[in-house]
């Protein structure tokens, strides 16, 4: 016997119901992102023609994206996309799904760059960083000769990551590093950017489903206390930096203390901590002497 023909509304509740049944919190909005992403309509076209058909062949498509999100794989993962900064990003589970706190990094890198600087993102991921600085000093400020570079250990993220520079027109040079281990000493740079792992290991099995099952496990995990990769990169910059030269980092939000001291301990000065919208610790910069 043939299916009946579901309509966009029908659908719609279908998803909506499902994701709420196993608990995704955002249900509505992420059952609505799947309809736009399989069927390409807008909210518009939806509010205008609601009892609009769907083919069977996106009602199916629908039905098992609803079931994947269903099973806590984040959305991101399914749609292959995430936007940050204005621009979109692909992502998969080889890289961390670029997060709107991140941007308050991007917006002070921003800040501080100049015609002709160098710029180097440690432990790049998906290269949003690196990538949305570049484009966003191009588009703002016309700086069309800034360099930069992005390096990972992972050369299945800087996959992405060449991707993601291929779609944005934004020329990037990726290396694959265990943090500096590649990284020739005698280039030095303007400004180095950072997210590297941060979360406290005990802590990851405490993260949402989504997080700890999904998210690349060494893109989470900074070891005991979580601040293992700040006192790596801390102790080795400044053979990369230029006099003067900016150390940029996203932090935990209860980790601005404990980083800050491991700069002024390294010989940075002006060392400044940025909150996040929500008011908490999300960014500290230092500058070398």
């Amino acid at each position: 016997m043939k299916q009946k023909t579901l309509t966009l509304k029908q659908l719609y509740k279908v998803g909506t119901v499902k994701l709420a049944e196993e608990g995704i919190e955002e249900f509505s909005l992420d059952a609505w992102y799947l309809l736009e992403y399989v069927t390409g309509v807008s909210k518009a076209m939806y509010f205008a023609e609601p009892e609009r058909a769907v083919s069977e062949e996106n009602a199916d498509r629908y039905i098992d994206c609803i079931r994947r999100r269903a099973a806590h794989i984040p959305l991101q993962h399914i749609t292959g996309e995430q936007e940050f900064m204005g621009y979109p990003f692909c992502v998969n589970e080889h890289v961390l799904i670029p997060r709107q706190d991140t941007e308050i990094l991007v917006e002070e890198a921003i800040q501080v760059m100049r015609p002709k600087m160098k710029v180097l993102d440690m432990c790049t991921g998906s290269g949003c960083i690196v990538l949305s600085i570049l484009k966003m000093c191009r588009e703002k400020y016309y700086m069309t000769d800034l360099q930069g570079i992005g390096a990972d250990v992972s050369e299945e993220a800087l996959k992405v990551a060449r991707e993601n520079g291929r779609r944005l027109g934004v020329p990037v040079t990726w290396i694959q590093s265990d943090l500096f281990a590649k990284i020739p000493e005698e280039e030095k740079y303007d400004v180095i950017v950072s997210n590297p792992p941060y979360i406290e290991t005990a802590v990851i099995d405490t993260l949402q489903e989504e997080v700890r099952l999904h998210d690349p496990y060494i893109a989470l995990d900074g070891k005991e206390d979580g601040l293992y990769f700040y006192r790596r990169i801390i102790s080795e910059a400044g053979k990369y930096l230029k006099t003067q030269g900016k150390l940029m980092f996203e932090i935990g939000c209860d980790q601005a203390e404990a980083v800050e001291e491991l700069m002024k301990n390294a010989g940075y000065e002006q060392i400044t901590v940025k909150k996040d919208l929500a008011g908490l610790d999300r960014v500290v910069y230092g500058t070398l002497q």
